[in-house]
């Protein structure tokens, strides 16, 4: 594609990076086809090869106007495109550079920008976001029905994590700051299934928010601090040879697996952020790595128990490129897992989007559990807490993190 990026934007890091992600796109238009909202809406401008041409626009000095910000604010950032696309085109990283152009030249409703501000403010904060949860719960009784229902349930820490190990292998695994308050036995079903390999996990209590919640809500130079604390409390283990960065929630994982480009034009943090992208793992990949033991651990149990649908979420199969290992230790478990159709779609979530865009997000909610339904399946199991909760408000189907599964598999 043919580029004529602003002088001013040519000379910086986010306009460079833009630049060469355009050249690559060859206008195929194959991205439209798994495009979710392109296949709901039905306009160009909702597809990728269409919010291309918006970025590409705003990038040459274009006007920026109200129309080309909501077409960008429907993105899901799913990135089905990025699988899909057959010259390698890194349209996520693109609209990252074009939104945060329209954000400083758009302001946007005073409503708008409050609502914005409670989730940059309240959603990484865990101590913050578990108080208010536990509040919203205490007083459901009295809240509205549409209010009320988009409260999950409590969820059971479940048994307590191992204790403290000598084993000879150690590795990180990131809280997060949603997940302790809305499914806190996901990383003890981790560190219980890691110990019975040999594997000591742990978690760093002065590391929070992965930067995923700001950063998609383009507030990039806040995202970028809260990816720096967490360098800054994860180095020392680093530096102590810890193994692995462990991700439990496939979000977060594709934002720290992004740290290296994110902060490349940082002189101070540049290198560190690489390393921490190159140890980043999804507990799928461990696992994987360990089949020798695993296996027959979970083989063991010949019971069997019930039939599961797996919903791979966006930020697993098209972030991370994982896809297929999880449901391999499912059914040696003893699931029978069910088929999902369409299941490279998107379930709606997608961070803040489901708050931002309920319309949208409600449809493909719907799209997806009848998708997972179709099967008749016992429970569904996913490996994103975004995903997780957002399926779960909308179905009377159970939704599990699989490594839960797992875990109790190998009890």
């Amino acid at each position: 594609m043919d580029t004529k990026i602003t002088a001013e934007l040519r000379v910086t890091h986010a306009g460079q990076v833009a630049e060469e992600i355009l050249r690559k796109c060859v206008h195929c238009g194959f991205c439209t086809a798994t495009c979710p909202t392109y296949q709901l809406l039905g306009d160009e401008l909702d597809g990728p090869r269409g919010r291309i041409y918006l970025i590409k626009q705003v990038l040459e000095g274009k006007e920026v106007t109200e129309k080309t910000r909501t077409h960008l604010d429907r993105c899901l950032t799913c990135r089905s495109c990025e699988t899909t696309c057959p010259s390698g085109v890194k349209y996520s990283h693109l609209l990252d550079v074009g939104r945060e152009i329209v954000e400083a030249k758009l302001p946007r409703s005073f409503g708008d920008a409050l609502r914005r501000g409670l989730l940059k403010a309240v959603l990484p904060r865990p101590g913050l976001f578990g108080a208010a949860l536990a509040l919203g719960r205490a007083v459901r009784p009295l809240l509205p029905s549409r209010l009320a229902d988009k409260l999950p349930q409590a969820e059971p820490a479940g048994v307590p994590w191992p204790p403290a190990t000598d084993h000879r292998r150690r590795m990180l695994v990131l809280a997060g700051c949603v997940q302790p308050a809305l499914a806190p036995n996901i990383n003890a079903a981790t560190a219980r299934v890691f110990d019975r390999l040999g594997i000591a996990l742990f978690e760093e209590a002065k590391a929070a928010c992965c930067g995923a919640v700001r950063f998609h809500l383009n507030d990039h130079q806040a995202a970028k601090n809260d990816m720096r604390r967490n360098i800054d409390a994860w180095w020392p283990h680093i530096e102590s040879g810890v193994e692995a960065l462990v991700v439990t929630a496939s979000g977060c994982g594709v934002q720290i697996r992004d740290y290296g480009h994110t902060l490349a034009d940082d002189a101070a943090y540049a290198e560190k952020a690489a390393k921490i992208s190159a140890l980043c793992r999804d507990p799928s990949e461990i696992l994987a790595g360990e089949k020798a033991a695993l296996l027959p651990l979970l083989a063991r149990h010949t019971e069997k128990r019930g039939r599961l649908a797996f919903h791979s979420p966006c930020t697993l199969q098209h972030g991370l490129q994982i896809r297929g290992s999880i449901e391999v230790l499912l059914q040696t478990a003893g699931y029978e897992l069910t088929p999902v159709a369409d299941s490279h779609l998107c379930c709606g979530s997608a961070g803040t989007y489901s708050v931002l865009q309920p319309e949208l997000a409600n449809t493909l909610r719907a799209n997806k559990l009848l998708a997972l339904n179709a099967g008749a399946p016992a429970l569904a199991a996913t490996a994103n807490i975004g995903c997780l909760t957002h399926l779960q408000m909308g179905s009377a189907l159970p939704v599990r993190h699989w490594i839960e599964l797992i875990d109790e598999a190998m009890a």
